[in-house]
């Protein structure tokens, strides 16, 4: 079992699902985003005394992923797909990236971190000889548009609600440009991030081809999106002149929702590594396979429709929180690769308190709730991932043991989407998963997914124009104009809204279950985020 490249202090044996089963060589890790044992990297984004395999000319890496594309695209501007988004961590780049692993912020595409001229304006220098896929070179003007597009609200970017902090962006020159702040800000290397950089003249002229086969200056090129083959290819980009080369000539992803698909095809050698390893599936591998789930922000939410009848209360919201059984959830729907929410933020977490209200599982007090309020029935809508289908019945059969009829429907998570949004009368109650630290890991940003973004507050929770809502927004901009304790502070008093208040709110707070082989890949790292990450890895597969 390899696990240099993880805390060994915080790793213990499989238990729970996979206790008593002989010669498993497989460990899972508890550990958090502060690894110890994890090289840490420098400003430009390589690693210190990492083990980085060389560049081989005939290597290929090869993946199964559980993520399908559905009706996403690529365009960095608007997906927020688990699987375009980790697709993209290799074929597109920001000014700054934050690593994937360690969540260190590095400088990308900027020849460094961006310089503070005063405390509302900072400035980047652009990577030299930088050029895009299709060999355009990389202009201020390209970085001014792809931040421009982003912050237009006529775009409806989802991460624009990420740089309300910004005023301006401008090109100083050739190879320089300028941001102006609105107020002093102390999370703005890592904040710039959200933004990939494109070339002007490809995305303008063809959005929705650009959307399904963007143009970026990663080290990898993708060469196939999966729409049609279920497989996303990636061939190395040679003009690449960044801080993390491609180590393998090519890549090949093959979407496989399937969880059972998916294990054999680690086993068989299909592929030589897989996210989102089922609890039923952690006992089949064995050396050289190894599992490894790196906990962090990833969560199952309950989503409350705030205009519907049945839980425009926020009483009866609070009671279905209370009717759950956390513990149960996680131990036996989740196979302990979970634990019980105290706060928006899991306990591993820089930014974590518990907040003011908890939730546990008292169905009496529940029924005391209902009794009030007279609920009796509600609607349940799941998204149908396999990784967490044994939670889905433990939360409609505790539900139900409060006496409600529990209208029960499952549908893939694109289908959820579609059906609830700007439909205010189509559910009462969302259970999915969502993980937006794959944006970035700040309290600030974390909330602002969900709580401050118009598409989440208004066409799905309908918590919008709510005191809470006004509230929380708010201290969210407080909060962006502070440091210190007194963010940490107004970060608290927000969480402690939305806990009470309850328009969306984490269940649970997961590990990431990733199996690899650590033969023939070198310098893997499992990590925390949806997805899976080949940044700085190499491979032994000839291609």
């Amino acid at each position: 079992m390899n696990v240099s490249s993880l805390d060994r202090r915080k790793f213990f044996k499989l238990s729970g699902a996979v206790a008593g089963a002989a010669g498993i060589a497989a460990t899972l890790s508890a550990c958090g985003n502060g690894d110890e044992g994890t090289p840490s990297p420098t400003a430009d984004g390589t690693t210190d005394g990492g083990g980085e395999a060389p560049a081989a000319a005939d290597t290929k890496i090869t993946a199964g992923i559980s993520y399908e594309l559905g009706t996403n695209g690529y365009d960095p501007m608007s997906t927020s797909g688990a699987l375009t988004v980790a697709a993209n961590w290799h074929t597109l780049e920001g000014l700054t990236e934050l690593d994937p692993a360690t969540r260190e912020v590095y400088a990308a595409l900027g020849t460094d971190l961006p310089t503070e001229v005063d405390e509302t304006t900072y400035e980047v220098t652009l990577r030299d000889g930088a050029v895009f896929h299709n060999g355009d070179a990389v202009t201020t003007d390209d970085v001014v548009f792809s931040f421009d597009r982003v912050l237009d609200p006529n775009n409806n970017s989802l991460y624009a609600g990420f740089l309300t902090f910004l005023d301006t962006v401008e090109k100083k020159d050739e190879t320089t440009v300028v941001f102006n702040l609105k107020h002093p800000f102390s999370l703005v290397a890592e904040r710039l991030s959200v933004v990939k950089v494109v070339p002007q003249a490809a995305a303008s002229a063809d959005a929705a081809a650009f959307d399904m086969n963007p143009i970026g200056t990663g080290p990898y090129v993708m060469t196939d999106n999966g729409a049609a083959t279920q497989k996303v290819m990636f061939e190395r980009f040679d003009d690449y002149t960044g801080p993390r080369p491609a180590l393998a000539a090519s890549m090949e992803w093959q979407i496989l929702p399937d969880n059972t698909t998916r294990t054999n095809a680690l086993t068989s050698d299909a592929v030589q590594a897989i996210d989102a390893v089922a609890a039923s599936d952690l006992a089949s591998f064995q050396d050289p396979k190894s599992v490894a789930a790196v906990q962090g922000f990833g969560l199952i939410f309950i989503m409350f429709n705030s205009a519907s009848e049945a839980m425009g209360d926020k009483l009866n919201r609070q009671a279905i929180m209370h009717s759950l059984d956390y513990e149960r959830i996680c131990a036996q729907g989740m196979a302990n690769l979970a634990a019980p929410s105290q706060s928006f933020l899991h306990e591993e977490h820089a930014a974590f308190k518990p907040a003011a209200t908890q939730y546990t599982y008292d169905p009496e007090k529940a029924k005391e709730i209902i009794a009030q309020t007279g609920l009796t029935r509600t609607r349940l809508l799941c998204s149908d991932h396999g990784w967490f289908a044994a939670v889905r019945p433990i939360i409609k059969e505790n539900v139900e043991a409060l006496g409600i009829e529990v209208v029960f429907e499952e549908k893939q998570s694109s289908d959820v989407y579609s059906t609830i949004d700007g439909n205010p009368d189509s559910f009462d109650i969302v259970v999915a998963p969502g993980d937006p630290s794959v944006f970035g890991d700040d309290a600030d940003l974390l909330m602002r997914w969900w709580y401050a973004n118009e598409v989440w507050t208004e066409q799905r929770m309908n918590w919008a124009g709510t005191d809470a809502h006004a509230q929380v927004q708010e201290l969210l901009e407080r909060g962006q104009t502070v440091t210190g304790d007194e963010q940490l502070a107004v970060w608290h008093e927000a969480i402690d809204i939305i806990a009470d208040d309850m328009p969306l709110y984490p269940l649970l707070h997961r590990k990431t279950p990733t199996a690899y082989d650590s033969e023939t890949l070198e310098n893997f790292k499992p990590i925390s985020l949806t997805g899976l990450s080949f940044q700085n890895v190499g491979s032994t597969l000839e291609a």
